[in-house]
């Protein structure tokens, strides 16, 4: 039985990226088929910004989402106080939008663990100071 986690665009970019440093692993990773994955517009945009050499890769990274490789959540104008609050609390770092969309998709789901090449969610603090766990960095 697949558990629903997070993915950040880094695993993305990886994953359909042959020459990105996390390729291999990123495919090792999801051969165990143990993930049903959730993630945010801002995410599939940065990850499509980031494929944006290569057409192909952009186009397999499309179908994949659109096959169910990836649940997009929705986040909307209600969800913008909380983002401001989040981009502003972690302005040091700073925090992007793309991780901004994950921490309140965790919020609003209830999904505590996430799949990221980043080491920022180690940092990134839900309500009540908890963590979202990070199972790749936990795997490597």
């Amino acid at each position: 039985m697949q558990s629903t986690i997070l993915i950040d665009a880094g695993p993305l970019i990886a994953l359909f990226d042959r020459g990105d440093l996390y390729h291999r692993q990123i495919i090792e990773f999801l051969r165990k088929d143990e993930y049903q994955f959730v993630s945010t517009l801002a995410v599939f945009t940065e990850t499509s910004y980031m494929l944006g050499f290569d057409v192909g890769a952009q186009l397999d990274f499309f179908n994949w989402v659109l096959a169910k490789g990836v649940i997009l959540s929705d986040i909307n104008q209600n969800d913008l106080p909380r983002i401001i609050a989040l981009t502003e609390k972690y302005a040091d770092l700073p925090m992007d939008l793309a991780d901004a969309t994950l921490v309140v998709t965790a919020e609003k789901s209830g999904i505590r663990e996430i799949i990221s090449v980043d080491k920022d969610f180690d940092i990134y603090r839900l309500p009540g100071r908890e963590k979202i766990r990070n199972v790749f960095l936990r795997a490597s």
